[in-house]
């Protein structure tokens, strides 16, 4: 038999255990945050008829998508959770309580070109606010809150969540009679921290937007507005009356602002930056993106915003709402390759490895359990070998304490635990071992570390 060489498709992340164990502490995390605020867990099918998929989509979206035959059905891989998300509420609307809030962290599929932290395959952490007919502009505010606690609880400090409306970005853009060009502008104007004012400048004078030289002036002079929050919005006042659209959103961005100072967030962590549109036409309110100040390299790591009609596609009732994605695959693959995920946190699956020194595995399968009913996570040892390759693979695991169990503790009652970092070994009965090895593993800090 021909052996198959074993290889990972390029586009797809494949960890190794002690990676993986740190990427399951970020979506723990997520996890506890997010169900902290109230969201309900959420999974959908990976694979949907391409028709619910494409609803939706075209452009991109339908050259980026994985589509295949079976029989005589037509489907595809989800390519994002807000699809799958709006199929959903449509499908189970008369069950649902409103406002419905969900959690998703599922891994969705895109075949772009897979690139430096760009997966075909990745997970998304998804929130969303549904309402029915009606969702208040509380819920704008409460969403960057939430994103603040989430990073957090990561570890970070030195972030910040930029917010900014699309109403006033569609009323300025309407003053300026460029309503049926608003779309192509905010797409552009979305590249401005990737590409420079200069060549947006050059886009918006293009064939695409058709723009002349003091239109696309004006809108750049308008976006580049800045200052603290209340400079900003006291900036926006001096347009303020002019278009009814424009009025709202402004009335609506000051809103979102006070109620984030309300929930807690400081505003060295949030800041009104016009300059943040989505380069996705169904949002029609409050926008988010998120970055880390210390990298502007990485981009957002974290957008969203409100929407009109999540479901109109599948449904006959307007379903208003609110919410944002973390793309964690990526995040993750950019931390590690800074150097930021904290390697002082344990990174073995277990807390202890317990090693029987004795043929007779009874007690040690009893101290095993019993460590484990004092909340230590515990593997067993059961292979017959020496001692010297026993911790040959506790040291390979990584695994924080090796418990030995030998003729001489058995008699006395105790398990000796070895620090496998400090090399410290002590006599202990286990619930003094439980408690030994919970209090050093305690206080290790947060999964990532800001430089």
């Amino acid at each position: 038999m021909d052996i198959i060489k074993p290889r990972t498709l390029s586009g797809f992340m494949e960890l190794l255990p002690s990676k993986q164990i740190q990427f399951e502490r970020m979506v723990q995390i997520l996890r506890d945050t997010y169900s902290s605020y109230g969201f309900a867990p959420l999974d959908t099918p990976a694979i949907e008829d391409a028709q619910i998929l494409l609803a939706k989509g075209g452009g991109e979206t339908e050259k980026q998508i994985y589509r295949f035959q079976k029989g005589d059905s037509d489907l595809a891989l989800r390519f994002d959770l807000t699809v799958p998300l709006a199929k959903y509420v449509a499908l189970h609307c008369n069950d649902l309580a409103f406002p419905f809030r969900r959690f998703q962290i599922s891994k969705v599929y895109r075949g772009e070109r897979a690139q430096r932290g760009r997966f075909r395959e990745f997970y998304q952490a998804d929130i969303d606010i549904i309402g029915d007919g009606k969702l208040d502009i509380l819920n704008e505010a409460e969403i960057p809150a939430i994103i603040y606690n989430v990073f957090r609880g990561f570890g970070l400090k030195r972030f910040q969540i930029r917010v900014n409306n699309r109403k006033i970005l569609n009323g300025f853009y309407a003053m300026m009679d460029l309503s049926e060009k608003s779309g192509d502008i905010m797409r552009s104007v979305d590249k401005l921290d990737k590409i420079g004012a200069e060549k947006v400048k050059a886009i918006l004078m293009g064939e695409e937007c058709g723009l002349s030289e003091m239109q696309a002036d004006e809108i750049l002079k308008f976006i580049a507005i800045s200052g603290t929050n209340a400079e900003v919005i006291a900036a926006l006042e001096g347009y303020a009356g002019r278009n009814e659209t424009f009025d709202l959103g402004l009335s609506e961005l000051k809103a979102v602002t006070a109620n984030l100072a309300a929930f807690g967030v400081p505003e060295e962590n949030f800041a009104v930056d016009l300059t943040i549109a989505r380069g996705l036409d169904y949002y029609t309110g409050t926008v988010y993106e998120t970055t880390l100040l210390d990298h502007p390299e990485i981009g957002s790591v974290c957008s969203g915003g409100r929407y009109d009609n999540l479901a109109g596609y599948y449904i006959d009732k307007q379903l208003p709402g609110v919410g944002i994605s973390i793309g964690l695959t990526r995040l993750f693959y950019v931390l590690d390759e800074q150097n930021l995920l904290n390697p002082a946190l344990p990174s073995a699956p277990a807390d202890a490895l317990v090693l029987p020194m004795t043929p007779e595995p009874g007690p040690a399968i009893a101290l095993a359990q019993a460590l484990r009913s004092e909340g230590i996570k515990v593997q067993l040892y059961g292979e017959q070998k020496k001692f010297k390759q026993k911790m040959a693979y506790a040291n390979k695991l990584g695994v924080p304490f090796a418990v030995l169990l030998g003729e001489d503790e058995i008699a006395e009652g105790v398990c000796s635990v070895k620090n496998m970092v400090t090399g410290e070994q002590v006599k202990l009965a286990p619930a003094e071992a439980a408690a030994h090895i919970r209090a050093a593993l305690e206080n290790n800090g947060p999964i990532i570390l800001e430089k």
